[in-house]
């Protein structure tokens, strides 16, 4: 009995793999193609004998398939994406039936071709794009299949690969919108296709254009950024990661997060604003930069807060110690360290993408360790302080569309005697009626600047009483001769 299944087995297979050969001679080859698919799909549903039916199949056909998984492991499959992009745009405007559709990671309305088979040429070879659900996983996962002859294997799995991941590559970067990711606490990640950011469009229209600060250090900047974006080639001629640091300081209000806003903007970078405090370990630290896409900004804002990371930490070290030996300590205490924030930047991690941008952010530069603030770890160290004149014009241009105003001196005059941010300018500056009024909108600022020196002056007042006292301290003790002076 057994012996007769299999030559009825046998004899199945054999009809089938004679019929295929058969229509390939008589058929044309899309048919060929779509009725050679569907005998392998009828011969795998015998499961015992998949394995024989594979290994025929690949002796008889003249044809090659690739399969490119949505996910490769844990981690999303950037070649899907891109494939995905290219693909859905491929014959768009010729084909007669579309599908349109508003993603979030779009600008705007997006047509592709509604099929799940697409042809494509290239140098005159013909191949087969087929969107399927995964066969090995579950069925939410999706793959593409490629299809060509294999006399055609060197120029399609070369050049034409490597076209396909381009073109889709650039029309996605047309298509995109930025987006802002924040990165989510590890007791909501899940174990598989770890959901570590969440994200949201970001819409900030900052500019550098419209940033308030010295011209001359803006334009540094800008060709800073410009040169960084363009030097890809020159970093690998160099041996270094791709990869640059920014180190913004200033005063709370001085323009230190819209910076990095005209950054992306100027880049069409995404942005990944990282929360340390809620990241557990430096393991989990490193999971986070392996989830984020090359050519975007990391950006870890008031950095200072976290005093692991900051030169303060060695006299704190020991206090922490007898505390941790009297209260036990919280789980989820963030136990991030400097080395592994260093790692984070620096370190062979950092190398894991490529085109990449790290900005920290701190109101107090002289708290932060050397190790971290240094050149090659933080290349561009960008101090943003009060309101200058030639900030204050600028702001005038964009809030009041002034170029110049009788008013103007005076401000100027106030401005360097008082200490005001980018920000208290900006808001006084601000029209508040529907109607512009530039010239209330000036004695306003005016008044604020008044009222700032007049608050400044007692702080004033106690620092020059300080300063005459060690003054006068000083040449006692020369006179006295307890200290001789230089």
């Amino acid at each position: 009995m057994m012996m007769n299944s299999w030559a009825q087995i046998g004899s199945t297979v054999a009809g089938l793999m004679f019929t295929l050969a058969t229509l390939q001679q008589f058929f044309p080859h899309q048919l060929r193609v779509s009725l050679q698919q569907f005998v392998l799909a009828s011969l795998q549903q015998f499961s015992f004998v998949q394995k024989l039916c594979d290994n025929l199949v690949s002796f008889f056909s003249p044809y090659i398939q690739i399969t490119f998984p949505e996910y490769s492991g844990y981690w999303s499959n950037q070649a899907f994406t891109a494939i995905e992009t290219y693909v859905g745009a491929l014959s768009a405007t010729k084909a007669s039936l579309l599908k349109g559709s508003l993603i979030k990671n779009s600008k705007a309305l997006v047509l592709i071709r509604d099929d799940r088979k697409v042809s494509d040429e290239f140098d005159g070879v013909k191949v087969w794009w087929i969107l399927d659900p995964s066969p090995s996983t579950s069925s939410e996962d999706k793959y593409f299949q490629l299809t060509f002859h294999r006399q055609h294997r060197d120029l399609i799995t070369g050049p034409y690969l490597d076209h396909v991941l381009e073109q889709g590559k650039a029309i996605e970067a047309r298509n995109k919108q930025r987006r802002l990711y924040m990165n989510n606490p590890s007791d909501n990640w899940s174990s598989y296709k770890k959901n570590l950011w969440s994200d949201i469009a970001f819409e900030n229209p900052a500019t550098f254009q419209t940033i308030a600060m010295d011209p001359k250090k803006k334009e540094e900047i800008i060709n800073d950024l410009v040169s960084f974006i363009k030097a890809k080639e020159y970093y690998m001629k160099l041996g270094k990661p791709w990869k640059r640091g920014y180190l913004l300081y200033g005063p709370p209000g001085t323009g230190k997060s819209t910076m990095i806003a005209a950054m992306a903007n100027l880049l069409n970078y995404d942005i990944y604003d990282l929360e340390l405090t809620t990241v557990k370990n430096n393991t989990e630290l490193r999971k986070l930069l392996t989830e984020t896409s090359s050519k975007s900004i990391i950006a870890i804002e008031d950095i200072d807060c976290s005093l692991d990371v900051t030169g303060e930490r060695r006299k704190e070290r020991s206090k922490s110690n007898e505390k941790d030996q009297k209260n036990p300590v919280n789980e989820n205490t963030s136990k991030v360290t400097l080395s592994g924030l260093l790692n984070f930047i620096d370190g062979t991690w950092s190398a894991c993408g490529t085109g990449r941008i790290f900005v920290f952010t701190t109101n107090h530069i002289n708290k932060l360790d050397p190790a971290l603030t240094r050149r090659g770890r933080m290349d561009m160290h960008i101090e943003l302080s009060y309101c200058s004149f030639e900030a204050f014009k600028m702001l005038a241009k964009n809030y009041l569309d002034l170029d110049s105003h009788e008013l103007f001196e005076k401000i100027g005059i106030l401005l360097k005697e008082t200490e005001m941010t980018p920000a208290d300018v900006a808001e006084n500056l601000m029209p508040k009626r529907e109607k512009k009024d530039p010239d209330s909108c000036l004695k306003s600022l005016i008044q604020a600047l008044e009222d700032a020196k007049e608050k400044a002056k007692p702080k004033a007042e106690k620092e020059k009483t300080k300063e005459e006292r060690g003054k006068k301290f000083y040449a006692s003790l020369i006179k006295k001769r307890w200290l001789f002076q230089a």
